[in-house]
């Protein structure tokens, strides 16, 4: 895409802004909590925020009518891990060396509108190449100057020396010095998370293990010692807010289990014990996957860059995580939905969705996790995730029925983020 075509994109506005009152029609609404669906359904919407929910609803004076016909009406999707501010196809070592924080922040902003148009109306974002972009990404939003998702951002990723997330994996000689990012203690995980809220950071990421799309250590790996994650979760604590792990290596994962982390994202060789110890912690503790990820790295890594070794990685912890996915499926317990994207194209969130579909996940149950269980993790469950009086009104619509095929969810044709449309395809092919 061209410079000039990227600016037009941001420039769009956005088709319908909140008003007064606006009352929705459709054939069915599943209300994002597993709850039996119901058609056909109204929904009024006053401002930004969702007044009522029914069967049969009274128009208000005044109130504006939009007739979806027979589509299905869902909560906005909710997406655990993101990076808004990577250019799918550009590899983040290079990011450091080619790039600019601009360079970032401009196709963060392109990205968000992509992925808000895909449906996904609130976004967790796991950090950036170029530390505390998403910050100012997520104030822009908030602000209304680019259009996007609601932003839950982590920042600057925490890393160990050498660790994943090591911005200087470069020869001795070459310095990336804007980013600083590495901790090699308790005490310097303390000053990293401390500085991390400090620039506006909504929680914490840390590294735990080591990674696919890095050198260092295999995936397997902990870079972290237990006493370095336990630092992290209760400075984290100590000012009210969350840490979520990357973590593919079954000691990282129970390591984390243990201090009390949020989440365990990818959690690629959880077994039966990490699964007893995630359903001891009682819904405090959560394991996130993301399964599309293989795929597109087998697909398109060598065309985008990707170091063969980095490749060869993928291809080798593939299976392993789908088993752990399996594992907890069958263990019923909650499963968090990430897409990891800009390791995936943006707006190709909810393919995530069909990789838990093929591995046996119902349609409801991926529903469910990609909006009401995503808002519970995030702490979030009082203003997104359901259909419900009082919440944002945060909602998509596909044309057809997920309950039949889940992959009407990589198809939304209607977006709604607080009282404002913002994509209205109905009725296209």
């Amino acid at each position: 895409m061209k410079l000039r075509q990227l600016f037009a994109l941001l420039l769009l506005p956005v088709l319908a802004f909140a008003g007064d009152k606006i009352v929705l029609k459709a054939a069915r609404l599943l209300d994002g909590r597993g709850g039996a669906p119901l058609a056909p359904v109204m929904v009024l919407v006053d401002g930004d925020r969702i007044a009522d929910v029914g069967a049969s609803l009274k128009v208000p004076d005044g109130a504006r009518v939009i007739d979806l016909g027979g589509a299905t009406l869902l909560p906005g999707l909710i997406d655990l891990h993101t990076h808004l501010c990577g250019h799918y196809g550009t590899h983040w070592e290079d990011e450091l060396i080619k790039t600019t924080p601009a360079y970032s922040a401009l196709w963060g902003a392109r990205n968000a509108r992509v992925t808000l148009e895909a449906g996904f109306t609130t976004v967790r974002d796991m950090g950036t190449a170029w530390p505390y972009v998403d910050v100012e990404l997520r104030n822009a939003i908030n602000a209304g100057a680019v259009p996007g998702p609601r932003m839950f951002v982590a920042g600057s990723y925490v890393s160990s020396t050498g660790g994943a997330g090591d911005a200087q994996q470069f020869s001795e000689y070459v310095l990336v010095p804007s980013v600083d990012n590495l901790a090699d203690s308790p005490e310097e995980v303390v000053k990293q998370v401390r500085k991390n809220f400090k620039h506006g950071a909504d929680f914490i990421k840390l590294l735990a293990t080591g990674a696919v799309l890095s050198k260092g250590q295999s995936p397997g790996a902990q870079q972290f010692s237990d006493g370095e994650i336990q630092a992290a979760v209760t400075e984290a604590h100590r000012w009210g807010r969350q840490v979520a792990v990357h973590a593919h290596g079954i000691g990282g994962i129970k390591t984390s289990i243990r201090a009390g982390v949020r989440t365990i994202d990818h959690g690629s060789y959880l077994d039966d014990e990490a699964i007893d110890m995630l359903k001891a912690t009682n819904r405090k503790t959560f394991y996130v996957p993301t399964l599309y990820t293989s795929k597109v790295i087998e697909r398109e890594g060598r065309k985008n860059g990707i170091p063969e070794s980095e490749i060869q990685r993928s291809r080798a912890i593939s299976g392993i995580k789908d088993l752990g996915f399996k594992r907890a499926l069958a263990a019923g317990i909650p499963i968090g939905v990430g897409s990891d994207s800009a390791v995936i194209p943006h707006g190709e969130n909810a393919q995530e969705l069909l990789c838990r579909a093929e591995l046996g996940e119902p349609p409801m149950a991926a529903i469910v996790s990609a909006t009401s269980l995503n808002a519970e993790i995030m702490g979030w469950g009082d203003r997104v995730g359901a259909v419900e009086a009082g919440k944002f009104a945060d909602l998509i619509a596909v044309a057809g029925d997920p309950l039949q095929d889940v992959a009407e969810l990589t198809r939304v044709r209607w977006v709604m983020k607080g009282g404002a449309v913002v994509k209205s395809e109905l009725g296209k092919k």
